[in-house]
């Protein structure tokens, strides 16, 4: 299915940093509670599937690209505000997008 362009405006994809990161036992499949810095846009919460190659150390103050502008989603007892991006291997494990240079948190994917 083919998107128009104006179609794809709607998506607000940004950098944000990863400041915290905590286990989510209530989650059905294994996954992070995640506390992000998007600048400008303040702190969004996300509930992410990436415990396969992610420690929870190695995450706090990695950038990462996330959606920020899908409504709230309740998982659990968890809100999540944002969808972290990842690429899906074969095995259906979450490898994360990043950009390959530190760059400020909240600027616009394009």
């Amino acid at each position: 299915m083919s998107i128009t362009w104006s179609d794809f405006e709607k998506i607000d994809i940004r950098v944000g940093t990863i400041l915290e990161v905590n286990e989510f036992p209530k989650a059905k499949k294994p996954a992070y509670q995640l506390l992000i810095d998007f600048g400008e846009l303040g702190l969004k919460r996300s509930s992410a599937q990436i415990t396969f190659f992610y420690n929870r150390e190695a995450l706090v103050g990695r950038q990462i690209i996330a959606v920020v502008n899908f409504p709230p989603k309740q998982i659990a007892n968890f809100i999540s505000e944002c969808l972290v991006l990842g690429v899906y291997t074969e095995e259906k494990n979450v490898v994360l997008l990043q950009p390959d240079q530190p760059v400020a948190n909240g600027w616009k994917i394009g």
